[in-house]
């Protein structure tokens, strides 16, 4: 239920006497926000702030490691012991939906927020028109909005502008057979000792990326069963084996790698593909030598509709369903989607922000590195928007790893995979059999 404004009488006194009423007397609302890893530690920076422009809410932060963060919010759902709000991995969010953990957005997105806040006063609600279009769908679930992206992550290029140049690239490749002749001309001058891109096996973005590019759709039949012997997923794998048969590729997981930093700096791999944060990683841990020579690029397409396009990641804010402080924590929410607040954890985070607008700030617009995030950030593409997802991703690392290692074929691999994922969405087909209408 929301609070009718009262006219005659200043916000903040509103503010004051809806949050009394509220809290019975008895003091401040505290909305409780469970926030991952490093936001968790910078966003309590932010808190004073807010605090200080909304009388009566005071805003506790949990930070939670993101090693931790998945079950934590599987096990507080369970205790029905939740926070008001939740910061969650996009892909997170399919889960939580389906748990019943998470609240409808719709309503509040289309009217003003029912509380006096920095934003509502100020006629800077929530624009989701603002948001990254592929980002902001990966809080839509069955046409309702369930999160407020908080940050945005993609998956692009990281190369080597001299070791490119030397194989006669002036220009990042555009197209896969641009990047297979630049990694075939890398190694042939590299020797048998390094090579052109680093692809680990744990890492399974990079065979979906190349998958999503093909027009893959990774799932069929309403995401009931896998997908994965289609023409667009094996063309898409094809290429993925390719460049680790040719010897491109070091046949390596992440934990082989013993520092992404320092062999990139010697030139062990040319290209990785990877995120944000790790422009932040690279000035720090390279050396000053090295200045000037790495930068970053979309991804290339397979065919001239360059750029090609990469996953839609990040992190959401959400609000926890049966939160008695809904108000409040949608205030604190709303504050926090503020293209100047996105422009604050971007200084204090490197995170990218989930605003246009706030990517007009000269301290994001002036990054030369994140420009081509800017671009891949306009060709994105989901996952599948289930429960099962994370558990699927698993199981494309493990059989590509296994095709790679030369311990399965490919198509046996296909077929595996296929059956597992099949077997994984068993309970979905269930659920779908069973759901009210179907027949």
């Amino acid at each position: 239920m929301t609070m009718p404004r009262l006219a005659g009488l200043l916000p903040g006194m509103i503010l004051v006497l809806a949050l009394g009423c509220r809290g019975g007397g008895s003091g401040p609302t505290v909305v409780d926000f469970w926030a991952m890893g490093r936001e968790g530690e910078v966003v309590q920076q932010m808190v004073p702030a807010f605090e200080a422009r909304s009388p009566g809410i005071r805003v506790r932060v949990q930070q939670i490691p993101w090693s931790a963060a998945h079950e934590k919010l599987l096990t507080a759902y369970v205790g029905d012991s939740m926070p008001d709000i939740v910061q969650a991995g996009n892909t997170w969010i399919p889960e939580l939906v389906a748990l019943g953990a998470l609240e409808r957005l719709d309503e509040r997105l289309r009217k003003p927020s029912p509380l006096p806040s920095p934003a509502s006063s100020a006629g800077e609600e929530v624009d989701t028109g603002d948001f990254f279009p592929g980002i902001l769908d990966t809080n839509v679930i069955d046409g309702s909005t369930y999160g407020i992206p908080w940050y945005v992550d993609t998956r692009l290029l990281f190369y080597r502008t001299d070791i490119l140049g030397q194989a006669g690239y002036t220009q990042p490749p555009a197209t896969w057979a641009a990047w297979l002749d630049a990694l075939t001309r890398i190694k042939a001058q590299a020797g048998p000792a390094k090579y052109a891109v680093l692809l680990p096996f744990t890492e399974w973005q990079p065979l979906v990326i190349l998958a999503l590019q093909r027009g893959a759709t990774l799932l069929r039949n309403q995401d009931q069963f896998g997908d994965f012997r289609s023409p667009a997923f094996r063309q898409a794998f094809q290429f993925y084996l390719d460049l680790f048969r040719r010897g491109l590729a070091a046949p390596a997981g992440a934990a082989q790698v013993a520092n992404l930093y320092q062999d990139f700096g010697n030139g062990s791999f040319a290209f990785f593909i990877s995120g944000p944060w790790n422009i932040g990683e690279l000035t720090r841990r390279l050396p000053a030598s090295l200045d000037g020579t790495w930068m970053t690029a979309p991804m290339p397409s397979p065919d001239d509709s360059s750029p090609g396009v990469s996953v839609a990641g990040g992190a959401s804010l959400a609000l926890v369903r049966g939160s008695k402080n809904q108000d409040a924590a949608w205030a604190f929410i709303e504050y926090l989607s503020q293209p100047a607040q996105q422009v604050e954890l971007y200084r204090l985070t490197g995170d990218l922000p989930s605003r246009k607008t706030a990517w007009e700030d000269e301290s994001v617009a002036h990054n030369r590195y994140a420009q081509a995030f800017w671009k891949q950030l306009q060709h994105l593409r989901s996952t599948p928007k289930i429960p099962e997802w994370e558990r699927i991703a698993s199981k494309i690392s493990e059989y590509a790893e296994a095709t790679i290692r030369d311990t399965m074929t490919a198509d046996a691999a296909l077929a595996g995979l296929d059956r597992d994922v099949d077997a994984l969405l068993e309970k979905r087909r269930w659920m779908l059999r069973h759901a009210p209408g179907a027949e």
